[in-house]
């Protein structure tokens, strides 16, 4: 219910979903759009659309494991100070490194790539910021003596390095809402100020303002599931929970009793409001509730587990059955939505809710087509 799963908790906005789940998974284009409409009562990717990059009630931003996610824009603000700053810096390191420039050359490629979008104020794409600044858009032999050596401009990592360092923004896919290529606008237009310009955020206070907002949702968590959902230090994690004043209790991970956190209003209280009865949910790939805990035993049995989840643990497209994961599922060339659920393990109104949901998925795609950006093991022979 918390995750907004049961047909009685969904909400009727975009950034109420976002505000509910923390942050939405966004390193596949389609798990952004799929994630939040399924979760309103009037399920529409324009309505997605609209609150990305009509109404900016959604940033695009580098954060927690180095993952793009899509989050309102104080949380963006939250999660940049608390984990994303360390993630730039390796970033900037990491781009000197791969064009042989020091210091100065990086401020001065990142400057002028930061000035040009500003300038034109977007959108402008990562070619126009090329013409612009040609010499930096001349490629360059990076990698060599490597298998994967190559060519590559200066202009485009540094545009990368500038966003992870939250100077300018990711705005619409160039193309339809599932491409992975994105025009660029300041980030003032959705923050208000860059991201690095905001005082009133710390490391720990950063941090520790995502964990409280992730405990409230998905809590009761242990320390390694907290750990794996940031990419932090036990450190950080460990001195965010003294920040929140987090109350440890005893839960289980699917296998046995385990410590866990919880927020210190929640220790007693649980899930309240009504029994949703039974229900079904269709999840995209990269999902925030499949992919929220590092132990999964609890929601995903061994078995449907080697089915859809990668060698990176990694969710594809799954099918939620009353708070379980209990198979996967996949869109074919013609539209057709299949899935690998054993029927006979299900009652007979489950069957009936995951037809309605079926229906309801496919209402809400129309004629787009797509694949998981990380397919799940059975995506093969569910499009067979």
């Amino acid at each position: 219910m918390r995750h907004l799963l049961t047909p009685n908790a969904r909400v009727d906005t975009v950034d109420q979903v976002a505000e509910a789940l923390v942050a939405l998974h966004s390193s596949d284009p389609v798990t952004v759009y799929l994630s939040a409409a399924l979760r309103l009562r009037q399920p529409s990717i324009d309505t997605v659309d609209r609150a990305l990059y009509d109404d900016r009630r959604l940033l695009r931003h580098h954060a927690m494991r180095r993952t793009l996610w899509a989050m309102t824009p104080a949380t963006t603000v939250a999660a940049h100070a608390g984990f994303t700053r360390k993630i730039a810096a390796a970033e900037r390191r990491r781009t000197g490194k791969l064009f042989g420039l020091d210091e100065t050359g990086i401020d001065d490629a990142i400057e002028r790539v930061t000035t040009a979008v500003h300038e034109h104020g977007g959108p402008i794409s990562t070619r126009a910021v090329g013409e612009i600044l040609p010499d930096l858009a001349e490629p360059r032999p990076v990698n060599q003596g490597t298998n994967y050596g190559g060519t590559m401009a200066v202009h485009t990592r540094a545009l990368l390095v500038a966003a992870f360092e939250g100077h300018i923004a990711r705005g619409r896919p160039a193309g339809t809402w599932i491409a992975s290529q994105y025009d660029w606008w300041p980030v003032e237009s959705w923050v208000g100020r860059r991201l690095d310009d905001q005082d009133d955020h710390d490391e720990l206070a950063g941090a520790a303002a995502v964990i409280g907002a992730w405990l409230a949702t998905s809590g009761p968590a242990t320390l390694d599931d907290l750990v794996w959902w940031t990419g932090s230090t036990k450190t950080l994690v460990r001195r965010s929970l003294e920040q929140i004043e987090a109350v440890e209790v005893v839960t289980n991970d699917g296998r046995t009793d385990v410590t866990g956190y919880v927020l210190p209003d929640d220790a007693l209280d649980g899930i309240t409001g009504a029994d949703p009865g039974p229900w079904v949910a269709l999840l995209p790939g990269l999902d925030p509730t499949a992919m929220g805990w590092k132990q999964r035993a609890w929601y995903l049995d061994d078995e449907t587990n080697a089915r859809v989840t990668d060698r990176n643990g990694n969710i594809g497209p799954t099918v939620w059955v009353d708070g379980s994961v209990v198979g996967g599922w996949a869109q074919r060339p013609d539209g057709t939505i299949v899935h690998d659920v054993e029927l006979a393990t299900l009652g007979g109104v489950h069957h009936d809710l995951l037809d309605a949901e079926i229906d309801r998925l496919r209402a809400l795609v129309g004629d787009t087509r797509f694949t998981p950006r990380f397919p799940s093991p059975n995506q093969k022979q569910l499009l067979a």
